[in-house]
């Protein structure tokens, strides 16, 4: 099997997005690459052409996508247009500072555009507390569509311990459905 590429493209308001992305990448491993919008090379545009999934990652401001990463976003019409993106494994995530923040939507335009793409989107499956007592903190959102984390703002540690292993989970199912993809 060909060596998997998994592509993490992400921006990262106040840091806390970098960091679930930093999370995210050591459940995926080896496979992973980080990518900062804002400082994209090409090189960057190269990995993510390649890639055999893309894992997109933006805060939420004020309802949606945050405005930088939207523009990450629109700045691939190119790929759209020629199919570059077709059938590559999709999922994303988000952070806010509420426990709804409406990530919801944020998660919906992702994946939205991921289908727009022809992409394959993949949610999160984790259950925790309080469906599994045995599972605290896991999947503490209660999110289906992809990763959401609530951060706690006037905290010490501000990314609770249990998020950060909620998203290194899930990057350990992604990396799991892009194997199981990329064999197919």
């Amino acid at each position: 099997m060909e060596k998997l590429l998994i592509c993490l493209p992400y921006f990262s308001g106040f840091g806390h997005t970098r960091r679930i992305a930093a999370a995210i990448a050591e459940g995926v491993g080896k496979s992973a690459r980080l990518i900062d919008v804002e400082v994209m090379t090409q090189d960057d545009w190269a990995a993510l052409d390649a890639a055999n999934a893309i894992i997109f990652g933006a805060p939420t401001y004020m309802g949606s996508a945050a405005a930088r990463f939207s523009q990450f976003l629109e700045e691939v019409d190119t790929r759209w247009e020629h199919g570059l993106w077709v059938d590559k494994i999709a999922a994303g995530f988000t952070t806010a500072i509420h426990p709804s923040g409406d990530k919801l939507a944020t998660l919906q335009r992702l994946s939205i555009y991921a289908a727009q793409m022809g992409m394959i989107w993949v949610g999160q499956s984790d259950i925790g507390a309080p469906v599994k007592p045995d599972m605290p903190g896991v999947n503490r959102d209660g999110s289906w569509l992809g990763l959401m984390v609530t951060e706690q703002l006037g905290q010490a540690d501000d990314l609770p311990a249990e998020d950060l292993a909620t998203a290194r989970r899930f990057g350990a199912r992604i990396l799991l459905a892009t194997k199981r993809w990329s064999e197919a």
